[in-house]
């Protein structure tokens, strides 16, 4: 084998990594073991006895044999000297002048032997082992069905045990998912964890760590949420100030400086109000039919900045005309501040993608999503305030739309934005050249 090439590992399938698999190639595999080990011993204990008992016999029989040879009586049709078929070794201990034992055959069937000396011959009985045989094997197949009875049962007691906890936890890892999702509402409610009086198993426990981390989670953010708003609304009184009093400066460069302050604050207050309201899941949309291709082009207007709007394929959609093109908006603009031109806005049936020419989404974003108050451009210089991106990905979610960020391949960010298709019913009856809304 070359040293350079890699070792083929064996995968096995995704199912074999489940609790319900491991538990129980476990149990076989331990019932197995202790069944194994205690038909073992089961069965050479069992068959030393019955062995020892036997040879007890054969040696008693051999004894009345003995004294009949002796006294010259006839030896039974049990006894011989020196018979054919008696094992070598046996014949070996005669001559030796001792006694001794031995299983052996007598025309094909299991007899135990005796021997004793007699007059430099071998004076040999033997006693039949048939039923004792037949009654060890009847035992090993007693062991063998009583083992995997045992076996099977036990493997259903546990699996029926182990579902009960899978259960408990698989309802454990959706409450998770949808808290990843966003629902912060979401509990697993364990009926054991409301009973705090009796003995909590680590479900339980996983369960009460997992709804006390949702509790806090959603405490927070609702803290934050408040600040927020509470802090955009409270901006809002001296900001309105603020604009007044400038407007009463005199004309020059000092007095365009502080309104174009005053503009960029005006702006980040009612972006901070925006996503204090999609935070808090308040926003409801305005649905209506409208064509798609002219709500892009008027999107890209409103911005005022450059941008090339190409029609693959119009459709007609059902949506929130403002939401949709305050997603929009914050696309393009977005482009043009962390990108580089041109900036194409692609209609393609319910899917518009906005691309610029730049340097591309950061990794973090792509990872992670937009995150407020932590804007990069691809260079890893920090600028603006992300808060645009979050609003688009807010606006989107209340639209019912997907919205994807990626990079193109050669060069460039790209965000996809998937429109929810029209229903059934709503398609069949709307005719295609309506005017739009």
């Amino acid at each position: 084998m070359s040293a350079g090439r890699p070792r083929a590992r064996l995968r096995l399938p995704a199912w074999t990594a489940t609790l319900y698999w491991k538990f129980a190639v476990f149990v076989i595999v331990m019932c197995c073991v202790l069944a194994t080990v205690v038909g073992v011993l089961v069965h050479v204990l069992v068959g030393r006895q019955t062995e020892a008992q036997a040879r007890s016999a054969a040696l008693a029989e051999l004894d009345t044999v003995a004294a009949a040879y002796v006294a010259g009586e006839p030896l039974g049709r049990n006894a011989a000297v020196n018979p054919a078929d008696l094992p070598a070794s046996l014949l070996t201990l005669a001559r030796h002048g001792e006694r001794g034992t031995q299983l052996g055959e007598h025309r094909g069937r299991p007899v135990m032997w005796a021997v004793t000396p007699a007059d430099g011959r071998a004076l040999a009985v033997h006693l039949d082992h048939t039923q004792r045989a037949a009654a060890l094997r009847g035992l090993d197949r007693a062991i063998i069905g009583s083992s995997a009875f045992a076996i099977a049962l036990t493997l259903l007691a546990g699996l029926f045990a182990v579902s009960r906890i899978t259960r408990r936890l698989h309802r454990t890892a959706q409450v998770a998912r949808r808290i990843s999702t966003g629902d912060l509402d979401a509990r697993v409610d364990d009926p054991r964890v409301l009973r705090p009086d009796q003995a909590q198993d680590e479900a339980a426990a996983v369960a009460a760590a997992l709804d006390a981390m949702a509790a806090a989670l959603q405490a927070k953010l609702n803290s934050e949420q408040r600040f927020t708003a509470d802090v955009a609304h409270e901006l809002r009184t001296p900001l309105t100030g603020l604009r007044v009093a400038a407007e009463l400066l005199p004309p020059g460069r000092p007095t365009e400086m502080v309104q174009d302050r005053i503009g960029t604050m005006s702006r980040l207050t009612e972006d901070l109000l925006e996503i204090s309201r999609l935070d808090a899941e308040v926003e409801q949309a305005d649905i209506d039919l409208h064509q798609l291709a002219p709500l892009a082009e008027r999107a890209v207007l409103a911005t005022g900045l450059a941008a090339e709007v190409r029609i693959e394929r119009d459709a007609r959609v059902e949506t929130d005309q403002r939401r949709l093109q305050r997603v929009l908006g914050n696309l393009v603009s977005n482009a043009h501040k962390h990108g580089r031109p041109p900036v194409i806005l692609t209609v393609d049936g319910l899917t518009i993608t906005v691309r610029d020419h730049g340097d591309g989404y950061p990794g973090r974003l792509l990872d992670h999503g937009p995150q407020r108050f932590s804007s990069h451009s691809g260079s890893g210089k920090k600028t603006g305030h992300g808060l645009g991106l979050t609003i688009a990905v807010g606006q989107a979610r209340v639209l019912d739309a997907t919205l994807h960020f990626s990079n193109a391949p050669d060069g460039g960010a790209v965000a996809e934005l998937i429109l929810p298709p029209l229903p059934p019913d709503r398609a069949l009856h709307q005719p295609t050249g309506a005017d739009d809304s």
